[in-house]
């Protein structure tokens, strides 16, 4: 296993050690968490690379909606708690 130098303000460091204590984590593995995560997201939002794409990408967006039902404004307020929590918009 490789070892990685960091060069942080204190502030920083003790913001990340008392975040790593409260999940539980060291600091240590509470960073190689931070930047899995970072790597997930960054990698896993592809771009668009023609018009083709772009239409199919709304093609399937206009398919998955059900025009004839609105959905129960409190199954609404479990994907706006769901996504405040999670940090995602599920759309």
């Amino acid at each position: 296993m490789a070892r990685v130098q960091l060069v942080i303000p204190d502030n920083d460091r003790d913001q990340f050690v008392h975040q790593a204590k409260s999940e539980g984590l060291t600091l240590s593995a509470w960073l190689r968490l931070a930047a899995q995560e970072k790597l997930t997201r960054e990698t896993g939002s592809k771009k668009f690379q023609t018009v083709e794409e772009i239409r199919a990408f709304y093609k399937v967006c206009d398919d998955s909606v059900d025009l004839e039902h609105e959905p129960d404004w409190e199954d609404h307020k479990k994907v706006i708690s769901k996504s405040k929590s999670s940090g995602s918009s599920n759309t």
